[in-house]
């Protein structure tokens, strides 16, 4: 066949050169060998995303071992809610990918949070916490949370403060992480360790070992799986580092939302911040990182399956019917999301005493 070919060609190369040239442009692609098509798909992913990086740094609250050693006790503290019982891994297990696997989320003495726990893996890097984006950042999170009604409940910063400066460990612990300071032990600083530590959760996965040039780290499935997931047109929203976390976008473009997500009541989103009619039904873009492990999905946690959910989306944000099978195409793509937690957050630490 390909000898039988290329003399037709050549033969036809002595007519008609722009013909021939065609022939071989198009026929090529036929003949290619197999691996040269993971490749392909390798360089179009290398187009809209980017590998993790080692830590999602900030300019405004830089990344240090003490900081982040005393944020990761913070994290499991819960004596400095209201009712002893709130701290950010109530919430955020790492057990379960930094999420708690309910709809949403239950803060002091039961009081249901209005929207889903997203993890808090990788979600330093986006430009946004919570799904409205009414937290500027994981450390404006942190320090919001103490006072928030359905999450800490304190009454104000200053009885925070008063408690943490019970311990004598916690104090030496926030004079060595922050030595500048004449009065380390504040909501600021709490909210600053906080943040450092969640700073340090990137889980990178065999997806960036992809986007780093190893064809092995993903299988054909995967591969195929991605191919669908870009054709389709999933990453015009998830997409860079994280795919998603950078935007904000009305959920339901084609129908209202909650018809396919069978959600309880309609949340008005991003309006209930700006108060911008434009805002109304508008989220903060979910990353997919980890997604698959970290059901339920959309803001409400109203769809158990990633797979109902992928197939929604598709509907509801770009007016495409997805088969089963095709959905389960993404969904096997979306598994080369699902990374490594680091080491240093699966521990459970021993909290100082003294509060």
């Amino acid at each position: 066949m390909g000898k039988t070919f290329c003399r037709y060609v050549v033969l036809l190369s002595m007519k008609n050169p722009l013909v021939a040239s065609l022939m071989v442009a198009v026929l090529s692609c036929c003949f290619a060998p197999i691996e040269s098509w993971g490749q392909d798909i390798q360089q179009q992913a290398k187009q809209y995303f980017t590998p993790l990086p080692a830590v999602m740094e900030s300019a405004q609250n830089p990344v240090t071992p003490e900081k982040a050693a005393l944020g990761k006790l913070l994290f499991y503290e819960p004596r400095i809610s209201i009712d002893g019982t709130v701290s950010c891994a109530k919430c955020h297990p790492m057990s379960l990918y930094a999420v708690d696997a309910l709809r949403k989320s239950v803060g002091n003495t039961c009081r249901e949070n209005p929207r889903n726990a997203p993890t808090l893996l990788n979600a330093a890097g986006q430009i946004s916490a919570h799904w409205i984006g009414n937290r500027v950042s994981v450390e404006d999170q942190a320090k919001q949370a103490l006072v928030g009604p359905p999450s800490y409940g304190m009454p104000n910063y200053a009885s925070v403060e008063t408690k943490l400066r019970r311990s004598t460990e916690y104090a030496a612990l926030f004079k060595k992480a922050f030595p500048d300071d004449t009065d380390p032990v504040t909501a600021d600083n709490f909210a600053k360790a906080i943040g450092a530590f969640e700073r340090t959760l990137v889980t990178p996965s065999p997806f960036d070992d992809f986007l780093k040039g190893n064809q092995a780290a993903m299988s054909t499935a995967q591969k195929d799986g991605l191919k669908l997931f870009l054709a389709t047109g999933c990453v015009a929203c998830h997409t860079g580092t994280y795919l998603g976390g950078q935007s904000y976008q009305k959920f339901g473009v084609t129908d209202a939302y909650w018809k396919l997500t069978g959600g309880d009541k309609p949340d008005e989103g991003r309006f209930t911040v700006t108060k911008d009619e434009a805002d109304k039904y508008r989220f903060k873009v979910p990353i997919l990182r980890n997604v698959a492990k970290t059901s339920p999905y959309f803001h409400d946690g109203s769809v158990d399956s990633l797979q109902a959910a992928v197939v929604i989306m598709a509907k509801l944000q770009l007016g495409k019917a997805l088969s089963e099978e095709q959905a389960a195409s993404v969904v096997e793509f979306l598994s080369a999301l699902t990374g490594k937690i680091p080491e240093h957050a699966l521990s459970v630490p021993l909290l100082p005493s003294g509060l």
